[in-house]
């Protein structure tokens, strides 16, 4: 009875889109094409415009994820640290459920002191893999992809034990090899866009 109940629940989380999502899309090592999208004020921004002398991250959010809402300040923290260091931030918002008003007002709401773009069509999504929010791309400064997946291993923040995104950060710029390219992303499902 056990064996089926959780069974049950990892069918009902995948097909829910609650549950951890396996990386896709491109490996480390992968060049990243240049792109441009609008932001919440309309204004389109290329990511060469966007990144930092060091690098930028990629990091898809959703106005109504609980789960990133459970990430803002960890997500905000590492920004404002990053940025100091030459890697920005740069929001994803993917999700065809969120229109450009309730994006702009949440991006407000959350204090995000860094660009969010506007996903239409759930594109870039699509090419590059992402499933989840939060979810998050760290990039070089040539664009080469260093790391893929979860911020940190825990989504309510009390018990993290591994900050998978600040380790990668803290190896790619000291030098250093990324030992854990990638980690399993987990969070709520990107609301695709149905032709």
């Amino acid at each position: 009875m056990k064996r089926v109940n959780v069974l049950l629940l990892t069918i009902f989380a995948i097909v829910f889109g609650a549950g951890i999502v396996a990386a896709q899309g491109p490996t480390a090592g992968t060049a990243m094409e240049n792109f441009s999208l609008p932001d919440v004020n309309g204004k389109t921004q290329a990511l060469s415009d966007l990144k930092g002398k060091n690098g930028a991250v990629l990091i898809f959010l959703s106005a109504q994820c609980p789960v990133v809402r459970g990430y803002v300040e960890r997500i905000n923290a590492l920004a404002a640290d990053y940025q100091s260091k030459g890697i920005n931030f740069i929001g994803i918002n993917s999700n065809a459920t969120e229109d450009l008003t309730w994006v702009k007002s949440n991006a407000t709401e959350y204090g995000y002191k860094f660009p969010v773009l506007i996903d239409k069509g759930n594109v870039l999504a699509d090419k590059l893999g992402a499933q989840v929010t939060p979810e998050a791309y760290y990039l070089d400064a040539k664009g080469t992809l260093l790391y893929h997946g979860a911020i940190d291993n825990d989504r309510s923040g009390k018990n993290v034990t591994d900050a998978y995104l600040k380790t990668a950060f803290d190896s790619g710029l000291g030098g250093k090899k990324i030992e854990r390219t990638s980690a399993n992303a987990f969070g709520c499902s990107i609301k695709r866009a149905t032709n």
